[in-house]
């Protein structure tokens, strides 16, 4: 079989994987996660590894356009070269470069991604994953890897618009599946995800479709696999200029909504931080960004310090009585 190379082996697993069995999709997940391992194995090793047997695997490389697992396994070498390529690409192209030129290329590609987030984000679906942010019981957030960041970014600020907020970033599947077990139909999972897309992440979003929950995806194309299980797909554009994630573009996806939930419940929000800047002064977790000192020790402890020597004076008086 002569395979046109429009998309890289772990592309095509991504592809398939929806009208994947139950053993292929373990495969997929495997693979996945370790493609940088799985070059090396045998169909048996694979097998091996997961529990299950090695014509399991080499159906799963036919299932996927390949003619066996050895041509499968070539095109994960064919992918991981190709990886290697563009590091060493990116060298020939900034090598030569001054320290001003990268950062003015840089800066004027992540420009480009904005501007085409800008003309191609759907303003109907951002409306609606505003109000579905708001109205949901129960909201949770994931993205893992270099995804992270942004999921932990808006966790905090949810937190501090709506609250009931549950940020998961755990590395196991099953924990995962653990910490949402009670998820439903009034809750709101929200998954981010840019390639190399998170399996993990993927997953999750399908449980929670499965449970009726709304779903939110916060991804790059209408090709990405995040859109499967989500009601509402939020694209931003998130190329990579460099070895490393181009995340300009998501943020300010981001950022925007958070700036719409705040104007949507001004009062309520208000509210909360007025609460929080309380809960601020009252633990004195803020001192005007510096610690003040007063008998060469931090004020921090000084109120603590002082009680206590008021209640051992009081006591040497109460002594020479």
């Amino acid at each position: 079989m002569n395979l046109t190379r429009t998309y890289d082996v772990l592309e095509r697993i991504e592809a398939h994987y929806n009208k994947m069995s139950k053993g292929h999709k373990a495969i997929a997940e495997y693979i996945l996660e370790h493609y940088d391992q799985a070059v090396f194995m045998t169909a048996a090793k694979i097998g091996e590894t997961l529990g299950i047997s090695e014509s399991t695997v080499v159906r799963f490389a036919a299932g996927i356009g390949y003619d066996g697992y050895p041509q499968m396994q070539k095109a994960l070498e064919e992918c991981i070269k190709g990886k290697l390529n563009d590091v060493q690409r990116i060298g020939n192209a900034y090598g030569k470069s001054s320290q001003s030129e990268v950062l003015v290329s840089v800066m004027s590609s992540d420009i480009e991604k904005l501007q085409h987030t800008i003309d191609h984000l759907d303003a109907a679906a951002f409306e609606t994953a505003v109000d579905t942010i708001l109205e949901a019981e129960k909201v949770y957030v994931m993205g893992l890897r270099s995804n992270e960041p942004l999921a932990g970014f808006l966790q905090f600020y949810l937190n501090m618009i709506r609250g009931n907020v549950v940020l998961l970033n755990t590395t196991s599947v099953s924990e995962t599946f653990e910490q949402m077990i009670h998820i439903g139909e009034k809750d709101c999972f929200i998954g981010i995800s840019f390639p190399r897309y998170s399996m993990r992440t993927l997953k999750a979003m399908e449980f929670a479709n499965d449970r009726n929950a709304k779903v939110i995806a916060i991804t790059d194309t209408i090709h990405s696999p995040m859109n499967m299980y989500s009601s509402c797909n939020l694209l931003a554009r998130s190329d990579m200029v460099s070895i490393v994630d181009s995340l300009v573009a998501p943020l300010s996806v981001i950022n925007a909504l958070v700036v719409s939930m705040c104007l949507k419940r001004p009062q309520e929000v208000k509210r909360n931080l007025e609460m929080l800047e309380e809960t601020w002064n009252n633990y004195q977790v803020y001192l005007n960004d510096e610690i003040n000192f007063i008998d060469d020790e931090p004020m921090l402890h000084y109120s603590l310090r002082r009680e206590g020597k008021d209640m051992t004076a009081g006591q040497s008086e109460s002594k020479n009585e």
